[in-house]
């Protein structure tokens, strides 16, 4: 890749990861419109890194909270709503895994294409707007449940498929479920830390085993834009989403659905 490449790509996965409408999508499209050479392990591996390091760092005294209840919980039994938090994460997680785990082949091998990205992008995003239209001030992260928290987790497990969003799927979930759009943006935002790590890891085993070659300047690049990019992204979100709700994404998502219905009937 060259080095417009490298910033165009990392922009949109930094910009589009935490937000409800596809990072795995906008990282597709390139390719298939623009006839641009797949980015490659390497690439995948540097900008995943910089946006779960911006969740990570962004959300750091939650997830402290929630680490030292969660480990304080294993040792003594005692629960504090951080370590019930920090439970029902690691509840929503499993269904990712099993998923990822049974039907990552067929997922890459059928689904990685422009037809499935118009279909899921448009009805995922009528599925939002509905969900947002129906929410009430409702519960916070910290009165999920562990049946909101594995419901959310199967969310989750579906946006494995291209063009669902991950975000989206588990946002539109738990507006669903009753939480307010601030308490389903971070529930969401705390639930991709785990699942971001574990992809990052399978990526890095799949790169190690495949003995790609690795850019460096479009490694570090990368991750640094995808970074700083996927912070500002979570900051403004949050803002956002208490004034104006769900609907720009929901159009936006249309919108570009509607281009993908064009590019392939034209």
């Amino acid at each position: 890749m060259d080095t417009f490449q490298v910033v165009v790509l990392a922009l949109i996965q930094g910009l589009t990861e935490f937000l409800p409408i596809s990072s795995s999508a906008h990282l597709i499209l390139p390719a298939q419109l623009l006839d641009w050479q797949d980015q490659g392990l390497t690439f995948d591996v540097a900008v995943n890194t910089g946006s779960l390091l911006a969740v990570v760092i962004y959300f750091r005294h939650e997830l402290w909270s929630m680490f030292t209840a969660w480990t304080g919980s294993v040792a003594t039994r005692k629960q504090t709503q951080e370590s019930k938090l920090a439970w029902w994460i690691i509840l929503a997680t499993i269904p990712a895994v099993v998923v990822g785990f049974t039907a990552k082949g067929f997922i890459e091998t059928h689904l990685r294409n422009i037809e499935v990205i118009a279909f899921t992008t448009i009805v995922f995003g009528l599925l939002l707007w509905w969900a947002d239209k129906m929410t009430r001030e409702g519960f916070t992260e910290f009165q999920v449940g562990w049946k909101k928290a594995l419901v959310i987790g199967v969310a989750q497990a579906m946006a494995l498929i291209p063009g669902t969003s991950r975000s989206g799927a588990t946002i539109t979930a738990a507006l669903m479920l009753g939480l307010s759009r601030e308490a389903a943006a971070r529930f969401s935002f705390l639930m991709s830390v785990p699942v971001s790590l574990g992809a990052a890891i399978l990526v890095v085993k799949d790169l190690v085993e495949s003995g790609q070659s690795i850019d460096m300047h479009a490694l570090a690049l990368g991750t640094v834009i995808s970074f700083v990019s996927a912070y500002l992204c979570i900051h403004y979100f949050l803002k956002i989403i208490s004034r104006m709700g769900m609907t720009p994404f929901v159009i936006y998502r249309l919108a570009l659905g509607a281009v993908l219905c064009g590019v392939l009937f034209l």
